[in-house]
């Protein structure tokens, strides 16, 4: 692996950083493995150690590397506060660009799924399969009749699906709010790009939760943010450590999915939630509360309120239909103050002239169908029963916490080996897709098992393949 073919079309440093830049990108090389000592590197490419060092200096200014003294240099693992914005390196642009790529372990899933769909066992995709959406039929409208509804849209959104989202919210959360302050949008992740585009600012710092689905998004990376990870307890993010991010990192916006939270399925304790908007209010940062599970509770308690209710002011609240209608129904919405959704409004207008009038009317048609609420009800109970089911089936040496709603089972494996991120393979070796804790932000022997799209038949698969892996 540690070999170059030296040409003088490159500068020597400039084909190291590429050497190790492939390595990462064909997995030869996973986040956290420790490369050879600078002398040691420096004998096996036959190069000098100043022109190593030149490299090494380079990838680590781009956050590609990590350089501690005492401890060696390791391919970077950890992105909270990496800066990723102001990429000018155009020989670089298509692999260092601010999205993200994939992960050589999604790559190999994906790899998996594509080879042998019939073998692979998947407990982790979060979608709901085709045969959880609800089965309601669409309105007999003409092309006519679909156009003439767009004289009940403006920028913001079509104003009868406005009206039916402000009731529901208001019906099932207590939650009042005006049409001016809701803004539809094509999905969750249109919410957050736009708030990301238009109300920080490249080199802006922000918490999220650790762990969180959020560490995957791109969005926040192409905006050019700078990351840092707000950990959490049983009850929800530790306000003690927000305060601290707050005062040494300047965060400008903090953003939770504080109801059945991915990955782990915790929900964040009334409590902590009145405490966190207090909080959030007295240093004037606001929050960004992502919430596309609250519809899939099986508890018949009353969930914690809103943190839109605690503070309407402060909180921005992003809804979605993906988890109750599937992925492709591209519909959300953002509550927020009439300003913001404005703002948000206009500028998704100047990127691609709006959104269009046909899922806005379909998925008004939809919430407002007798059979919508039969539909949750009885998706609740068949989410809850496939819970039970994998949790039943589960190997000894598990450990978890029995989620109240949502799709996912987050679990801890046993702490009898260190768990590196290569060592995560092991699940594709015996077929069974899972979700790692590295995906999520955090280097811990911890595992989420979705159960949306659990196959009764696989059961006994799964228990056999946990087993052996638990064991092996």
């Amino acid at each position: 692996m540690w070999k170059i073919t030296k040409t003088e079309s490159f500068p020597i440093y400039q084909q190291i950083i590429t050497l190790i830049e492939d390595c990462i990108e064909v997995g030869q090389l996973l986040p956290g493995d420790k490369i050879p000592a600078e002398r040691e590197l420096a004998a096996m490419l036959n190069v000098n150690r100043s022109t190593l060092v030149k490299a090494l200096d380079e990838l680590s200014a781009r956050g590609i590397i990590t350089r501690k003294q005492g401890s060696g240099t390791r391919i970077s693992e950890d992105k909270w506060g990496v800066f990723t914005g102001q990429k000018t390196n155009w020989r670089h642009y298509v692999t260092q660009g601010s999205f993200l790529q994939a992960t050589p372990y999604m790559d190999k899933m994906k790899q998996l799924l594509r080879e042998s769909p019939d073998d692979v066992i998947d407990l982790a995709s979060g979608e709901l399969p085709v045969h959880l959406i609800p089965k309601i039929s669409t309105p007999a409208l003409s092309w006519q009749s679909f156009l003439a509804e767009e004289d009940s849209e403006d920028t913001a959104g079509y104003q009868p699906l406005k009206a039916t989202i402000r009731d529901m919210i208001a019906r099932d959360h207590d939650v009042k709010t005006s049409l001016d302050q809701i803004f539809i949008t094509s999905g969750a992740q249109q919410a957050l790009f736009l708030i990301t585009q238009c109300l920080l600012t490249s080199g802006d710092a922000i918490a999220i939760e650790s762990p969180s689905y959020f560490y995957a998004l791109s969005i926040f990376q192409s905006a050019g943010l700078r990351i840092y990870a707000l950990p959490m307890d049983e009850t929800g993010v530790k306000l003690d450590e927000l305060e601290q991010l707050y005062r040494k990192h300047r965060i400008k916006m903090v953003f939770v999915n504080p109801t059945f939270q991915n990955p782990t399925s915790l929900t964040m304790g009334t409590e902590r939630r009145e405490a966190l908007v207090k909080l959030c209010a007295k240093i004037q940062v606001p929050i960004v509360e992502d919430d596309p599970y609250s519809m899939l509770a099986f508890t018949d308690q009353p969930m914690p309120p809103l943190l839109k209710k605690l503070d309407p002011d402060n909180v921005l609240y992003i809804g979605s239909l993906s988890k109750v209608m599937g992925s492709t129904t591209r519909i959300g919405w953002l509550l927020g103050p009439a300003a913001v959704v404005t703002r948000l409004a206009e500028a998704r207008q100047e990127m691609d002239f709006g959104l269009s009038i046909f899922p806005q009317v379909l998925a008004n048609h939809v919430l407002n169908d007798l059979g919508f609420d039969k539909h949750i009800v009885w998706l609740q109970e068949t989410l809850r029963r496939q819970r039970d089911t994998l949790i039943a089936h589960l190997p000894e040496g598990l450990t978890y916490h029995i989620p109240e709603g949502g799709f996912h089972l987050w679990c801890h494996l046993p702490d009898t080996k260190m768990w590196m991120n290569r060592d995560f393979d092991i699940f594709l070796e015996h077929k069974l897709l899972v979700m790692p804790a590295f995906l999520f932000g955090i280097k811990e022997p911890s595992i989420r098992l979705t159960f949306a799209r659990l196959n009764e038949t696989e059961l006994i698969g799964i228990q056999k393949k946990l087993a052996d892996i638990i064991t092996g």
